[in-house]
């Protein structure tokens, strides 16, 4: 029997099929287990992976080491929403409705639990899988949101030990770590660290990376944890997925379209498929995640779907996926009203903030928590005397309409050459390749709420939620 699922937009029809032929394979032989683990704000630079110097993760690294990372993958948004959406949809913010952070999919938009049921899975989610009240939208068959270590711990080991069902199982388990609150405490020593190139080297900022970086490490313990408990209740046939909703909440992090933001960890193990300690180059995006499950479960993605499966990679890492990665990020209700777009070759990454005019705000900068953000109080006060200082402070909130960077020899996005007459034609190819995809993406640029404006900077305060779009 074939199923029919219909999205229709405004200027936009998306209409996905699944049906009784990814059914065949459960029919034969029994499909893997699937688990994947997803963290909660972490930068794909803080592991020694991807070249992080200030802690060790074992687990991850163990992980790496049995399987195949990922050293080009990238969200469809960098806030928490948005970015899962994308994940369990397999489509664009534009097209599946969560557009901004804190909104949701569209009711009749199709999701990745209700494909893997169809093949016969069953699906469970722990902790922050899809972001808070729309865990339950996705239809897994169990799903709780208790998303702190310790409950995550206790409710997925109680399930696997009590577990009685037959299916193969997909696991999606989400810890908090290492989003904010961060802990008082940490192992991580502030003074010897290193900080990412664009931040401003002040006392409470490496105080906050430090406890940041405790809960890098926290989830990486739990990491270890977790995949001890599948393999005594999993079969040994079984895929494990790991990766991050998107980047670090520090400026030029969480929030923004740089690599800080969007590019993240894709580790992913199957022993005796999986090439064991290989690494790939292939670009790869979130809403890919979503097919590539489908099909290692035995089934053929959906028609019309933003995802293009890379279990093709997975079997041989040397593969190319994608030529473009293209990313969104339309704010998070009234603490960041603003709107960028950014397509990324292999060499370039064009960055396009339609609205230079609005001040970019976060949770970093307007609340200053002891938990979190304070360190930005010291920012301010720096650029009242240090011209560097200012220039950061001034690049946080104020943005050109247009960055242009040389991934290959700017890799920290540090000189934007948008303005540079040598690359002129390189910008308007890239400009009219996003603005192709967002036409067809039916991306109208919506403001959801009232800007603050960059030449008001008496008006960047906390503002309540607005109650329109």
């Amino acid at each position: 029997m074939m199923s029919k699922l219909k999205n229709c937009m405004t200027g936009l029809a998306t209409t996905v099929f699944f049906g009784a032929a990814i059914a065949t394979a459960k029919d034969t032989e029994r499909q893997p287990d699937i688990v994947v683990y997803l963290a909660d704000d972490l930068s794909a630079s803080d592991l020694a992976l991807y070249g992080g110097t200030n802690i060790e993760t074992p687990a991850i690294d163990q992980l790496a080491q049995e399987g195949m990372t990922f050293d080009r993958a990238f969200v469809a948004s960098p806030s928490c929403a948005p970015s899962r959406a994308a994940l369990l949809t397999g489509l664009m913010p534009a097209r599946n409705g969560a557009e901004e952070n804190h909104s949701y999919p569209h009711e009749d938009v199709l999701k990745l639990p209700v494909v893997l049921n169809e093949l016969g899975y069953q699906t469970v989610a722990f902790g922050k899988v899809a972001h808070l009240r729309s865990a339950p939208d996705y239809q897994f068959d169990t799903h709780d949101r208790a998303q702190d270590i310790p409950a995550v711990r206790k409710n997925v080991q109680a399930f696997l030990e009590s577990r009685t069902d037959s299916r193969p199982l997909a696991l999606f388990v989400g810890v908090s770590n290492p989003h904010v609150p961060w802990p008082s405490e940490s192992t991580v020593d502030p003074e010897s660290m290193s900080l990412p190139v664009k931040l401003l080297d002040t006392p409470q900022t490496r105080v906050q990376r430090s406890r940041y970086l405790q809960e890098v490490k926290d989830l990486d313990a739990y990491l270890g944890e977790l995949r001890q408990l599948v393999d005594e209740h999993l079969s040994e046939d079984r895929l494990f997925l790991f990766s991050s909703d998107h980047g670090a909440q520090f400026p030029f992090g969480k929030w923004t379209l740089y690599d800080e933001g969007i590019h993240i960890p894709l580790i992913v193990s199957r022993e005796g498929t999986i090439e064991a300690g290989s690494r790939t180059d292939a670009m790869v995006s979130w809403v890919d995640i979503l097919p590539t499950l489908i099909e290692v479960g035995g089934g053929e993605a959906p028609q019309g779907i933003d995802g293009k499966s890379f279990a093709g990679v997975l079997q041989d890492p040397s593969k190319s996926h994608r030529e473009r990665i293209f990313t969104t990020h339309s704010g998070d209700k009234m603490m960041n009203v603003y709107l960028s777009r950014s397509i990324r070759t292999d060499k370039y990454k064009l960055i396009w903030n339609p609205h230079p005019e609005f001040a970019f705000t976060t949770h970093i900068d307007l609340l200053l928590r002891a938990t979190s953000g304070d360190y930005f109080k010291e920012w301010t006060e720096a650029a009242k005397s240090d011209p560097h200082a200012a220039e950061v402070v001034a690049s946080h909130h104020g943005r050109p309409e247009f960055e242009l960077f040389d991934l290959t020899g700017d890799p920290n996005e540090t000189k934007n050459l948008a303005d540079d007459p040598k690359l002129a034609n390189v910008r308007s190819s890239l400009l009219a390749g996003l603005k192709d995809w967002m036409r067809t993406q039916g991306d109208e640029l919506t403001v959801f709420h009232k800007p603050l404006m960059l030449d008001a900077p008496e008006t960047w305060v906390p503002r309540k939620p607005s109650t329109g779009r």
